[in-house]
């Protein structure tokens, strides 16, 4: 079976749709133009389609690269038969091909090899044939007696050394028990002896038991750190019937046999020695991988929650980012970002400066006509939440947002931060990232590594790539879907456009430096290393707004003008027309078929055409709820069982979501309170009723009010 029918078998999409994308792929395109540009070849397939498909080609061209390499191995041993080599190009998995090729891999020096050297491997045949005879079993081994072999009992324990290798490296034998141990198996935890774990991270783990088919993602991946943080000692249990079962699927020992026992005894010694182990390794390999993909996807969907919160555009915002000894460091910046002022207040402990602190605010606010201020997540935040409530009540119109402050030091030490704000200390940095985090969170977040940005689920004990490839795929997804402005964005953000990558976003800048705004997309073919490839995946993605074209400034394709300029011809419109007053003309069109059909294009292209002449350039951040602007601070006492309250999703895990709720802890909203079929992101705006209330350990249970 190809590639592409392989692949769309598992996805449930037309063979033609999925060897379109790999052609694509393989011509150097990327998966946002191909997604947004190439809807006709893929049959409109959207990222999350195309990236799975991206996914899958990669596996299926590792499986057989690693079919090639195994092939070549074994015929190298003069060992490959028909039967091997068929059954070896049929296995459509990793884990069966490499069952295959056990019994030929290059091992280190073992007991069944010293015993092939010893020539023991007839009578190994003997055993595993279980031939039946009137000779006793010392008499069928009499023969293999000699200098290296000096008894019977000799001879049968070093082939019984050869049979138990040969049954553990059977396939069936494994995939059998490996099955078997993945629905029945145990995995058991305890503590270990005389180790700390002050804070009883993992308590829960100190003496557990659970079948591993019902272990979930988050159990798994805690264990393996308790276990890495040598508080843990970890064990898989696999029943003796299980093992017995799954040999006898391939040996059996016949009673009629006088070498029955010999068979029995070499099982025995497979199943503890070699078998057993092996397949523990196995499974705990498998759960971590299983465990680590749904914890990069939990990580990944929080991002995409997290980069697509609408910008609070239009507001002159301070900055504040929360701390106690060393005081609440403080940034305003315009409403374009740009820093008008710093400075740092102690209304904390050890100083308690809390007039001083709340005079300084207030004349920042009036002297820079700040309307929104922005307090980091972080220690303090609460505390100086409740400062800026009070200044919030002294002066109309000002509100007050809690922002993610995860990654702010980061950026405050890097060289980006440090080439943008040069003249800044690094502590006041990160002010000027938590007030910019509101303006633009999406422009703001992408200066930052997306490991640095805290929402995900034991992101530092996944795998490191994989996890970096998907927080990648979400950052460019976002970036391109919301399409940049190429004559402001910062070489961050230019970066993750389609097409560009980091050098080429730093000659965009230099250009823009030095030769001023571009005036359209056709002058970004001047900039150093920009070619005609990296144009066409790009420009779509990258506006220039006020510019010499119009259309320059939406999500149509510089290849697309020429069907755009039709249509609009058709309408009698002008490029200069308002997109305000295009929509009812527009609307007059023939059906959108039968105009594709006239204008030589294809209907997903002049849809998307259709759309952007009426909304050019339309974030797609505009059509979700705002973030909830406070001007005052609630505390664990004034809330009460059944009191409904708005909140926003702040972070996504297996167990449920935690709801900021104005309060100094967020609210859990278990599992089991959301109703099935909601999917819930971070930044979501929901309404929450108050469950539960334990002031002593500072947790609220919320319930689904929506």
């Amino acid at each position: 079976m190809s590639y592409a029918q392989t692949i769309a078998s598992n996805l449930n999409v037309k063979p033609s749709q999925v060897t379109a994308v790999i052609t694509l792929l393989d011509d150097g395109n990327t998966i946002p133009f191909i997604a947004r540009y190439r809807k006709e070849a893929t049959g409109s397939l959207d990222e999350e389609q195309i990236r799975h498909i991206e996914e899958q080609l990669n596996k299926l061209r590792a499986l057989d690269e690693r079919r090639s390499t195994i092939l070549e191995s074994i015929a190298s041993q003069e060992k490959l038969t028909p039967e091997l080599e068929k059954a070896i190009k049929s296995a459509s998995t990793m884990t069966e091909l490499e069952d295959l090729y056990q019994p030929y891999k290059p091992k280190r020096r073992t007991k069944a090899m010293i015993a092939r050297e010893k020539g023991l491997e007839p009578l190994a045949e003997f055993i595993l044939g279980q031939l039946v005879t009137r000779q006793t079993a010392v008499q069928i081994a009499a023969p293999f007696i000699n200098e290296e072999v000096p008894t019977a009992d000799d001879a049968l324990a070093g082939a019984c050394d050869i049979v138990a290798e040969t049954i553990s490296d059977t396939p069936q034998v494994r995939q059998t028990l490996r099955d078997k141990a993945l629905q029945f198996g145990l995995l058991r935890s305890e503590k270990v002896k005389d180790a700390e774990d002050e804070r009883a991270v993992y308590k829960l783990y100190y003496e557990y038991e659970q079948r591993i088919d019902r272990l979930r993602p988050h159990q798994i991946l805690a264990i393996n750190r308790g276990e890495a943080e040598k508080i843990l000692r970890v064990s898989v249990d696999i029943a003796e019937r299980d093992w017995i079962l799954a040999m006898r699927t391939s040996y059996r020992t016949d009673r009629r046999s006088p070498l029955a026992e010999q068979l029995q005894l070499a099982m025995e010694d497979a199943a503890k020695r070699l078998l057993v182990p092996a397949i523990e390794r196995d499974v705990r390999r498998s759960l971590s991988e299983q465990a680590e993909a749904h914890a990069i996807q939990v990580f990944a969907d929080n991002m995409r929650g997290l980069l697509t919160q609408p910008p609070l555009a239009g507001h002159n915002v301070m900055g504040i980012d929360p701390a106690y000894r060393t005081g609440c460091k403080v940034a305003v910046v315009d409403a374009t970002g740009k820093v008008l002022e710093t400075t740092a207040v102690y209304p904390h402990q050890p100083q308690n400066k809390r007039e001083e602190a709340l005079k300084t605010l207030a004349a920042l606010v009036q002297k820079h006509h700040i309307s929104l201020i922005t307090i980091g997540n972080g220690t303090a935040s609460r505390e100086t939440e409740q400062l800026v409530a009070e200044l919030t009540r002294q002066m109309a119109d000002v509100h007050y947002l809690i922002v993610n402050e995860a990654g702010a030091s980061v950026y405050s030490a890097s060289p980006l931060a440090k080439a943008e704000l040069p003249e800044l200390d690094v502590t006041l940095r990160g002010a000027v990232s938590i007030a910019r985090r509101a303006q633009d969170p999406l422009a703001e977040l992408v200066k930052i590594d997306p490991k640095s940005i805290g929402v995900g689920l034991y992101q530092h004990d996944v795998n490191q790539k994989q996890l970096s490839d998907s927080l990648d795929g979400v950052v460019e997804s976002v970036v391109n879907q919301v399409g940049v402005d190429v004559n402001t964005a910062s070489p961050a953000l230019l970066t993750h456009v389609a097409g560009i990558g980091p050098k080429l976003a730093e000659n965009i800048v230099a250009y823009r430096e030095a030769n001023g705004r571009f005036p359209n997309r056709a002058t970004l073919k001047d900039v150093s290393g920009l070619g005609p490839k990296a144009f066409e995946q790009s420009a779509g993605f990258l506006r220039v707004r006020d510019g010499d074209n119009p259309l320059d400034a939406s999500a149509i394709h510089p290849e697309s003008y020429k069907v755009a300029t039709a249509v609009l011809k058709k309408a009698n419109l002008k490029l200069s027309t308002p997109p305000e007053g295009r929509t009812a003309v527009l609307a007059k069109l023939p059906p959108v078929p039968e105009l594709a059909n006239q204008l030589s294009t294809g209907v997903p292209t002049l849809t998307d055409i259709l759309e952007q002449l009426v909304r050019p350039g339309r974030d797609p951040r505009e059509d979700l709820p705002k973030p909830i602007l406070r001007s005052d601070v609630l505390s664990l006492s004034d809330l009460k069982p059944g009191m409904q309250l708005k909140g926003t999703v702040r972070n996504v895990v297996d167990f449920g979501a935690f709801i900021d709720i104005g309060v100094k802890q967020d609210g859990l909203l278990h599992r089991s309170q959301i109703p099935r079929g909601e999917e819930l992101s971070v930044g979501d705006i929901l309404t929450v009723s108050i469950q539960s209330i334990d002031e002593a350990r500072g947790r609220i249970g919320l319930g689904w009010a929506k």
